[in-house]
């Protein structure tokens, strides 16, 4: 047994180590990619696809969400242009592992997720991991946490049918939110900066991703059926 879990974990290495140097080729931020490179994957999906965590793709974690693709994930990451001071915010935690990412490049972070029993495992988890800066909520139809606002950075892991006014109010001043907008199905991933006068909008790309849920964004029960 203990030589087939050091197979298995020499083949993890090497396919993260695949996955890094596919990445590199897509993403500038070398802090991103070293903290990347720091984040085991493998915890933060369930133990039948732990063999496929660093594949470049999205993977199932139950409850009908996913843990998003490594790209999409830095791509996200990256657009919050972070400096290791700031305090985030991101809507729907899911696995858990884009806030790792996020609490390695920045002061604190602050999750919310709507699937209390997906709050709990990745609470688990990231404590387990030593997180000590990653704060996770379990929340009902009200968008973010608005009693830790402002924030510097709002990551939207989730799509919209619109910019959400609620959540830009939670922004600082000169504050970035990352989220997709679009339909139910097909996304633009936007990067919204907060600004004296009102609002800066900036197009990075098409996206795919589970409808965001609650007061401003999608009704409850619009998720699609398949």
């Amino acid at each position: 047994m203990a030589g087939m879990a050091r197979i298995a974990s020499h083949r993890l290495e090497q396919a993260k180590a695949a996955l890094l140097a596919e990445l590199r080729l897509e993403v500038r931020d070398r802090r991103l990619l070293e903290a990347m490179s720091r984040v085991p994957r493998e915890r933060f999906v369930p133990p039948e696809v732990q063999p496929y965590a660093y594949d470049n793709r999205p993977l199932p974690i139950g409850y009908g969400q996913t843990i998003s693709q490594p790209l999409i994930v830095a791509v996200m990451t990256e657009a919050l242009g972070l400096r290791g001071s700031e305090k985030v915010l991101e809507i729907g935690t899911g696995s858990g592992y884009q806030a790792a990412i996020v609490a390695e490049l920045a002061a604190e972070v602050v999750t919310v997720e709507r699937v209390a029993p997906l709050a709990e495992r990745a609470s688990l988890v990231l404590a387990d991991l030593g997180y000590r800066n990653v704060h996770v909520h379990a929340v009902g139809d009200e968008l973010g946490w608005p009693e830790e606002a402002p924030y510097d950075a709002i990551l939207v892991t989730a799509g919209a049918p619109g910019v959400p006014r609620e959540l830009v109010d939670q922004l600082a001043g000169g504050g970035r939110m990352v989220v997709p907008v679009g339909g139910r199905d097909l996304q633009d991933l936007l990067r919204v900066t907060r600004r004296a006068t009102g609002i800066s909008v900036e197009r990075l790309g098409p996206c795919r991703f589970v409808p965001l849920v609650g007061r401003g964004a999608w009704p409850d029960g619009a998720e699609p059926s398949s």
